[in-house]
């Protein structure tokens, strides 16, 4: 199973970028032997529309154009569900035993996710009720697909409920 983080955005130059190459990198090398693969950031323009609404809707687009056929979609947003990382992983393992190709996580522009991309996904995360800046989200869900990694292993990393 291919894994993506899709983000809306471009992520300059910097610890931070760095830090989600890392978490991202570790995931890979531990990957490999769970059948999750090509662990990458997809990084799309945001939308220069003048009202929310029209920006959030040509973002959506751009979101789906840089889908996979097939993908398993979690769109990450406040008022989504709160998983623990057990519970994360557990959903990304019954995807991809159930032959999922590839599992998008979605990260919105300054404006969130378009409505119906929300409604469309197969999966809603909050990572909080509070709004997170869009590097500090994109650290957090590299660094969760490393840890799902480490927990579908029985590495120590995760050492949670």
């Amino acid at each position: 199973m291919r894994v993506l983080i899709i983000a809306v955005g471009r992520m300059k130059s910097g610890p931070e970028r760095d830090l989600v190459a890392r978490y991202l990198d570790r995931a890979t090398a531990g990957g490999r032997s769970l059948g999750l693969t090509d662990f990458a950031v997809i990084e799309l323009a945001e939308s220069r529309a003048s009202s929310a609404d029209a920006r959030k809707a040509e973002e959506a687009r751009a979101i789906g154009g840089a889908l996979p056929d097939k993908s398993v979609v979690i769109a990450l947003d406040e008022r989504g569900r709160s998983l623990s990382s057990p519970e994360f992983t557990d959903r990304i393992a019954q995807w991809r035993d159930g032959g999922r190709p590839a599992l998008a996580l979605l990260i919105g522009g300054a404006d969130g996710l378009d409505p119906e991309l929300r409604k469309s996904a197969d999966l809603v995360v909050s990572f909080s009720a509070m709004t997170w800046p869009h590097q500090l989200v994109r650290i957090m869900a590299a660094e969760q697909l490393y840890r799902a990694t480490t927990i579908l292993s029985g590495h120590p990393y995760h050492r949670g409920d």
